[in-house]
């Protein structure tokens, strides 16, 4: 194996035990088509894959912390002795002093009092999917029936208070709750009783036809597939055009700032919302943390469920396929030039007008998937959320400021809710634009 000329201290990998496989069929989900770029697949991580993943992930770190990370489709499908056997490769391979975190992103509704007690017992961090209130909620998120899933969710989560395990919600902003922001917030922070919440926009790209790549007809021959009666269309980083369910180009931000006038006022420093904690670090010149908002990116990639490793969770398509863990080195495809290219496109291919923009130092032009419009110029390359990203971060602007005034003072950025005026105007009347 050849020795990369530079390789990160640190880096993320999505792992996905089951692949594309759910007992959910949420309308939304740009993951459950990739199936079919596995024909004949079992769908299940082998136990050769599992101690490869393992023992590459925590070699290749330079750092004390090492984070294994599970998504899917639905990681709980594969049952807790493949998370006990995890553990038990982790202690086979952990170097001295380094720290194994974990995180598993589910939809909850599989979770009992066992699965609620192993989290808590290993230190795992347990991501909820969930879009709000029932009525929001049902909307999208059904089962493989289109049966409501909102009771299951719910009754996942009370697994898990009750056990003392540590929760985040990861809530999903579209078409059908993007104006409830508030109501959102409220419901996550009074009747769940969430303090960390990940707010992320929906934007499902679409093209015509007669635009499919031939390599996307090759993973089938026909590329279109049917969950619960509901065509879908093989999904991949290409169109102009976006699904009825996706937000609008106006609705995340106006969102993110509904849900921040509420938290401003009196939960800065008892409720931490991913998108607020990022501002904020771009703003005081940290790093960000998130690739999103983050001048470049290429650190945060997926791995299949049979070993094969992408340039990102966003990017599972034969174009951006590193290799395979068993055949390749992980450190060696993450220092790739292939890989450190993709990373470096991001900042290399922002717009001239995103350069200049207000607010490039929180934006940083937002997720290669999103950049698919044009500028006012006709330059491509800007992204769909640009109009919300300029919303939302010059609303926080002066806020955030406060707040970073009072890091460097080493005093608590909670001060805020005494420092900052409420807005007055009626809401009703607020400029959307």
């Amino acid at each position: 194996m050849s020795i990369p000329m530079y390789s990160p201290p640190a880096f993320h990998i999505l792992s996905k035990p089951r692949g594309a496989i759910c007992n959910l069929d949420c309308s939304y989900c740009f993951f459950l088509t990739k199936e079919m770029l596995y024909p004949n697949s079992n769908f299940r991580m082998s136990d050769e894959t599992l101690e490869s993943y393992i023992k590459q992930t925590i070699e290749g770190h330079q750092t004390p912390e090492v984070m294994i990370s599970w998504q899917g489709g639905e990681p709980t499908l594969m049952g807790l002795d493949f998370f006990r056997k995890a553990l038990e490769y982790e202690k086979k391979y952990k170097k001295p002093g380094q720290m194994i975190q974990h995180t598993i992103q589910t939809n909850g509704t599989l979770l009992t009092d066992e699965w609620a007690q192993f989290f808590k017992g290993n230190n795992y961090l347990v991501g909820i999917s969930l879009d709000g209130p029932r009525h929001l909620h049902d909307v999208n998120r059904v089962d493989k029936g289109g049966a409501s899933t909102f009771d299951r969710v719910m009754k996942g989560v009370e697994f898990l208070k009750k056990n003392g395990a540590e929760f985040n919600i990861l809530c999903t902003i579209n078409a059908t709750n993007q104006d409830h922001g508030a109501d959102v917030y409220r419901f996550f922070r009074d009747e769940l009783g969430a303090q960390f919440i990940q707010f992320i926009p929906i934007v499902d790209r679409l093209m015509d036809s007669s635009l499919i790549p031939t390599n996307e007809i090759q993973v089938a021959e026909d590329a279109d597939v049917h969950h619960a009666g509901r065509l879908r269309r093989f999904y991949s980083q290409r169109g102009h055009v976006v699904s009825s369910y996706s937000v609008s180009p106006e609705g995340y931000g106006n969102f993110l700032n509904d849900v921040f006038d509420e938290w401003v006022k009196k939960d800065v420093g008892t409720i931490y919302v991913q998108m607020f904690d990022v501002t904020l670090a771009n703003k005081v010149g940290a790093p960000p943390g998130l690739c999103v908002h983050s001048p470049t990116c290429g650190v945060a990639l997926a791995m299949e469920h049979n070993g094969d490793l992408y340039s990102c969770d966003h990017f599972v398509e034969p174009e951006y396929l590193l290799g395979n863990i068993r055949e390749k080195g992980m450190v060696e495809m993450i220092s790739s030039g292939k890989q450190q290219k993709f990373g470096s496109d991001k900042l290399d291919t922002l717009p001239k007008y995103c350069r200049e923009c207000e607010v490039r130092w929180a934006c940083h032009g937002g997720c290669p998937k999103d950049r698919f419009t044009l500028t006012p110029e006709g330059e491509p390359g800007l992204n769909y959320l640009c109009p919300s990203f300029k919303l939302f971060f010059n609303h926080v602007s002066r806020p955030m400021e406060i707040m970073g005034d009072l890091l460097k003072k080493d005093l608590a950025p909670a001060d805020v809710m005494t420092l900052w005026p409420e807005k007055k105007e009626d809401k009703k009347t607020r400029k959307r634009h």
